[in-house]
């Protein structure tokens, strides 16, 4: 899936139109363009954004690329440790739902946190992506 790239969490308007500037303007080109170390650093000079900002959005389109991911659920499974695609597929799945709802509680992230059977289905679907993130 591919989404504008304001719609990444702590993507504002300012850093979006710097993105743009380089002619990112969308999920699935930040993370062609930022999917290993020399990527993302030639994205940070030309983009004047932080290396480890760049870092932190590029995980988040990686995890957008699952079906039923969007920003919302994205910043969920970061916060309950999970940041990346391949990350994703070793996880346990009443372990991890069980991180999301502790997650959820705290920090109140999404309305509806993902039932155990969604959370089920985004694992299998990362056991069949292909990895896109290097460090």
């Amino acid at each position: 899936m591919s989404y504008p790239i304001a719609s990444i969490e702590g993507v504002g308007p300012e850093l979006a139109q710097k993105l743009k500037k380089v002619g990112v303007r969308t999920t699935k080109t930040l993370l062609e363009r930022a999917k290993d170390p020399r990527g993302r650093k030639a994205l940070a000079a030309a983009s004047e954004i932080a290396e480890s900002r760049i870092l932190k959005f590029a995980n988040i389109a990686d995890l957008l690329r699952l079906k039923g991911v969007g920003a919302e659920y994205s910043e969920l499974l970061e916060a309950a440790g999970v940041d990346t695609v391949k990350g994703l597929k070793n996880r346990n799945v009443a372990n991890l739902t069980r991180a999301i709802m502790e997650v959820n509680d705290k920090r109140k992230l999404v309305r509806s946190p993902p039932s155990e059977k969604t959370v089920a289905k985004w694992i299998a679907e990362a056991k069949t992506l292909p990895p896109m993130m290097t460090y």
